[in-house]
C-alpha cells in the first residue's frame, strides 16, 4: 500500500493575491481565500507543501519524461508531444513552442509557487510552526526550486533568477549569467542538504530525504562538469565523485529485480528509489499505460535495440515487439508501431488491456540508486581511470539482470564508453539521454548520423542552448534579451 505523508496528493488552493475596493468590495470572497486569511497554520502550509510537491506532477517532468528520448537516438515519437518532431527535426525557434515554451513557463510557474510559499514561511509569527518545522518546510521547498533552475539551466543557460515573490512592479527580471543560474540551483540544493532528513527515502513518506538533493545535486554536477567544450573539469568532478561515495555508503540498494523500480506493487519501500513523483489513483492516475502500451506513444529505435548485448535481459523487460506480453497476457496496441518496437518498460501487467479507462499509479522515479553507482563510475573514471571501484559497481548494475561481468584492463577512452553504453541501456526512456549527449557535447555527433529513424534528426552547435520562448521576449518590453543565435 502507498504511504503518503497526507491522505492524498493534490490540493486544491485558491487564493487570492490582489487588492480589494473598499466598503461594498472590502470583503473576503465567500469562494476563495485570501492570501491574509490562508497562510495562518501549520495545516495552511501542509497544504500549500503538497500543492508545490503536486507541481512536479506535470507530465513533462513525470510520466511523459520518457518522451525526451525521442528527442535522440533512443526513439520516434509518432504523436508529437510537447513538438518533439519538429525540435528532433531541428526546428528549434522562439516560436517553435512545445517543450521550448512549457519547460521555461512550467519552471518558472512553479519557481513562484515555492517563492510565495517561502515568503509566508518566513513572514508567520507565533508558535503555530516551530524551528525545525520551518526548516524542513524550507529544504523540502529549496529542494523542488533547485530541480526547477536545474531544468532552466541545462536547456536554456542563461536565465532570469528570482527568489521572492514578484509584483507587478517587477514582475519582468532580466536574465542572469548561466554560471549564475547553476549556483543557484546548487546553493538551494546545499540548503536543502543541510537541513533534510537523513533516513533513507523508504521511510521518508513521501518527502524528500537529504540523499534525495544529495542524489539531485550529484546529477547537476554531472551536467556542469563537462562545460561548453565535453572535456571533464577535474575539481567539479571531484566533488561529484565525494557525493556519490556519500549516497553509496547511506544504505540504499539494487532493487533485487530490474523492474520492481517501475512497477506500482514494489515501489513502496523499494530500496533503489530515491526520490520519486507520486500518483494514486482515481483522483492522481495518468495515462502512462494508455500512451505506451496502447497508443505507442514511443517507437524505440533499431539502433537501441542493437545497443543491448544478446543476454541482457533488460531489453525485453524496457522493449516490446508488436505486442505487450507478460507471461502470456496479452495487449495488442491500437495504433501503429512505426518501427514494430513499443516501450514496456514502465507497464503495469495487471492494467491489461489498456485503454481510455485505464487509470495507471506507478509512481515516476526520479532518483534511483543505480544512476547514482554510473554517475560514481562515470566521476572515478574520469579522474582516476577505470579502478576496481569502477569495475565493481558496473558489474553489480549488470550481475542484477544475470550480465556478465564487464571485460578487465580496459583503458580510461573504452572504460568511457562502456560507461555511456551502460548509462543508455540502464536508463532508457527516463529522461536523461538528451541531458547526457548534450553534457558529453556528443550531441552534434550522434544525432546527426542516425539512420534508422522516421525522420531526419538534425542537431546543430546552437541547441545546446535553446532559445528563450518568443512570447517571454515579446512580454518584456525589452528587459529580457534573446539567448545568442536566436535573433
Amino acid at each position: 500500500m502507498k504511504r503518503y505523508f497526507l491522505p492524498i496528493w493534490i490540493a486544491i488552493i485558491c487564493i487570492s493575491f490582489t487588492g480589494c475596493e473598499k466598503n461594498a468590495l472590502d470583503k473576503d470572497p465567500l469562494d476563495k481565500l485570501s492570501s491574509g486569511q490562508f497562510w495562518q497554520s501549520k495545516q495552511d502550509f501542509d497544504m500549500g507543501l503538497i500543492a508545490i510537491y503536486g507541481e512536479l506532477q506535470n507530465a513533462m517532468f513525470s510520466f511523459g519524461a520518457p518522451n525526451w528520448d525521442v528527442l535522440t537516438d533512443n526513439g520516434y515519437g509518432q504523436h508529437n508531444y510537447w513538438r518533439n518532431k519538429a525540435i528532433a527535426q531541428g526546428d528549434i525557434s522562439p516560436s517553435t513552442g512545445g517543450y521550448i515554451s512549457d519547460l521555461y513557463s512550467s519552471s518558472y510557474k512553479s519557481i513562484a509557487r515555492i517563492n510565495i510559499f517561502l515568503g509566508h514561511l518566513n513572514n508567520i509569527e507565533g508558535d503555530e510552526i516551530d524551528a525545525a518545522t520551518r526548516s524542513k518546510y524550507e529544504a523540502e521547498t529549496l529542494f523542488m526550486r533547485g530541480f526547477y533552475y536545474f531544468q532552466l539551466y541545462s536547456n536554456y543557460g542563461s536565465v532570469p533568477i528570482v527568489t521572492e515573490a514578484l509584483g507587478l512592479e517587477n514582475q519582468v527580471q532580466p536574465k542572469a549569467p548561466a554560471a549564475e543560474v547553476l549556483a543557484q540551483s546548487l546553493a538551494d540544493l546545499d540548503t536543502a542538504i543541510a537541513n533534510l532528513s537523513s533516513e533513507l527515502y523508504a521511510d521518508g513518506g513521501g518527502h524528500v530525504v537529504k540523499t534525495s538533493a544529495q542524489a539531485l545535486k550529484l546529477r547537476v554536477l554531472l551536467y556542469a562538469a563537462y562545460g561548453d567544450t565535453g572535456t571533464a573539469n577535474a575539481g567539479i568532478m571531484t566533488q561529484a565523485r565525494d557525493l556519490a561515495l556519500e549516497i553509496m555508503g547511506a544504505g540504499y540498494e539494487l532493487s533485487p529485480n530490474f523492474e520492481d523500480v517501475f512497477r506500482d506493487a514494489t515501489q513502496e519501500g523499494n530500496p533503489e528509489i530515491i526520490f520519486s513523483i507520486k500518483f494514486l489513483a482515481p483522483d492522481n492516475s495518468t495515462r502512462m499505460d494508455q500512451w505506451y502500451g496502447d497508443w505507442v506513444v514511443i517507437s524505440p529505435l533499431q539502433n537501441l535495440v542493437d545497443a543491448f548485448e544478446p543476454s541482457d535481459s533488460r531489453l525485453e523487460k524496457t522493449i516490446y515487439t508488436n505486442e505487450v506480453n507478460f507471461n502470456g497476457n496479452i495487449h495488442s496496441p491500437s495504433n501503429n508501431m512505426p518501427t514494430t518496437y513499443g516501450l514496456k518498460k514502465f507497464l503495469s501487467p495487471d492494467l491489461m488491456p489498456y485503454g481510455y479507462s485505464t487509470q495507471s499509479q506507478q509512481d515516476w522515479v526520479l532518483l534511483r540508486y543505480a544512476d547514482v553507482l554510473l554517475m560514481y563510475a562515470e566521476a572515478q573514471n574520469e579522474l582516476v581511470g577505470p579502478d576496481q571501484s569502477v569495475y565493481n559497481v558496473l558489474n553489480d548494475i549488470r550481475g542484477r539482470v544475470g550480465m556478465p561481468g564487464i571485460t578487465t584492463g580496459l583503458t580510461k577512452d573504452s572504460m568511457r564508453e562502456v560507461i555511456r553504453n551502460e548509462r543508455r541501456i540502464e536508463l532508457a526512456f527516463e529522461g536523461l539521454r538528451y541531458y547526457d549527449l548534450k553534457r558529453w557535447r556528443i550531441a552534434e555527433e550522434v544525432l546527426n548520423n542516425i539512420s534508422d529513424g522516421a525522420l531526419i534528426y538534425t542537431f546543430e552547435e546552437r541547441f545546446y542552448n535553446w532559445p528563450l520562448p518568443l512570447e517571454e521576449i515579446d512580454k518584456s518590453h525589452g528587459i529580457l534579451e534573446q539567448n545568442p543565435d536566436y535573433n
